[in-house]
């Protein structure tokens, strides 16, 4: 059996192994953290506050998380990123087991590690081109995508087997053990520090001045911001419809057992896309992998219009799996256009444009629904998604940005393994 190109170099090897550690032990935080919570108050408002001060701060501290991994080198700050990270869900598990949380205690420590995570996602996201040639970094990119979904998949019903078994503590401790099993993997990548020179490192500008380089990186790409402003909009549709308004659906009419069908569905969905995405040899990438969001919106409408198990999970399935060919061509596409030693500042405006929206959906899609009702709402929900994609391919910049394909005989047969 012949080993995909990626996995015959080391960096990209270890670099997978942390991040899949860290996937799955991050799939049993949301799910312990949950029931710790419930546990403490039963109150959902509390838990809302919880997981909302994580998301609040994260996204604040993300576009200063993208100028450190462009200083520093970006393996060592995923090391201690992940070693914080360990160090706050460890207190967490402490305080859950002995009886000792509170929610003020668990909204700070949430704050903390959103800050923690924050500060290494732009370092983990951009790091990746660094551990291969760049004739494979499509392959790469799928690979990788694939390891994380494999991780969520098999993360989630064991962290409920662990949370029901021994208590949502342990299952914090779990996600505690797996960020300092991946702070190891992220200390073994031994990648350079920047490239910069004496004379720019005595001068180096400020953290603003950093910030605004990557702005003007950001912003000189039409079809960088274009489809970034789209994806704020389709976030915000797509997280209030499909994961507020999908489970009132759910328990209202199909019951939530089939409704857990319907997610799984949309991830098995992603597994396959990421297979598909490793094969794909086009030159129009980014316009095939944006066209390919469509489909995202049908789960949207089927639960505004045709509320049914069986429709729901093909139309999940179909989502996941062009979800996956726009992630690869995304992440292939600024790897390929956007300089490497400003990458990490342009991915962290991107994740601020593309997640900042999310709670607004969230928060939102309730009192819409309360006064437009649940159908019209959904089904709103889904015409504003097509509405962002249609959007992001009426540019034309979005439209033709080229994708170099490798050559055919680009990928070498004997690779640095050591």
């Amino acid at each position: 059996m012949r080993v995909p190109a990626p996995l015959r170099h080391r960096p990209f090897r270890v670099l997978l192994a942390g991040r899949t550690i860290n996937a799955l032990g991050n799939a049993f935080a949301p799910i312990a953290l949950a029931f710790a919570v419930l546990d403490i108050s039963g109150s959902a408002t509390d838990l809302g506050f919880v997981v909302g001060a994580r998301t609040v701060v994260n996204v604040a501290f993300l576009l200063f998380g993208g100028v450190l991994a462009d200083r520093l080198p970006k393996n060592l700050l995923m090391v201690g990123s992940s070693l914080a990270a360990a160090a706050t869900q460890g207190v967490v598990a402490a305080l859950v087991l002995t009886h000792s949380a509170t929610i003020p205690l668990l909204i700070g420590l949430a704050a903390i590690n959103g800050m923690v995570g924050a500060l290494a996602l732009p370092a983990s996201a951009s790091i990746l081109p660094q551990t291969v040639p760049e004739g494979i970094r499509q392959q790469a990119n799928a690979l990788s995508r694939l390891f994380l979904n494999g991780a969520a998949i098999f993360g989630a019903p064991a962290a409920g087997i662990v949370v029901a078994a021994v208590g949502p503590g342990w299952g914090i401790a779990v996600d505690a053990v797996s960020f300092a099993i991946s702070a190891v993997c992220f200390a073994a990548l031994g990648m350079p520090a920047p490239a910069t020179g004496k004379a720019e490192n005595a001068t180096r500008p400020h953290i603003f001045a950093d910030l605004r380089t990557g702005w003007s990186e950001f912003r000189s790409r039409t079809w960088l911001w274009v489809v970034v402003a789209g994806f704020g909009v389709f976030n915000m549709a797509w997280a209030g419809g499909l994961f507020v308004l999908g489970p009132v659906v759910a328990d209202d009419t199909f019951g939530r057992r089939a409704w857990g069908f319907v997610l799984a569905a949309q991830t098995a969905g992603m597994i396959i896309g990421g297979l598909v995405a490793m094969r794909l040899r086009l030159r129009r990438l980014l316009f095939f992998g944006v066209a390919c969001c469509l489909p995202l919106s049908l789960p949207v409408f089927l639960l505004g219009a045709y509320p049914q198990p069986w429709a729901l999970m093909i139309g999940a399935f179909l989502g996941g799996l062009t979800l996956e060919q726009f992630g690869v061509a995304w992440e292939t596409s600024m790897q390929e256009h956007v300089p490497s030693d400003k990458l990490a500042r342009v991915y962290s405006y991107d994740m601020v444009g593309s997640f900042v929206a999310i709670p607004v959906g969230e928060m939102t899609v309730g009192p819409i629904a309360q006064l437009a009702g649940r159908e019209a709402t959904l089904i709103g929900a889904g015409l504003l998604m097509v509405a962002a994609v249609v959007f992001m391919l009426s540019r034309r910049d979005v439209r033709t940005l080229a994708h170099k394909l490798p050559e055919p005989a680009a990928e070498p047969m004997k690779e640095s393994i050591a």
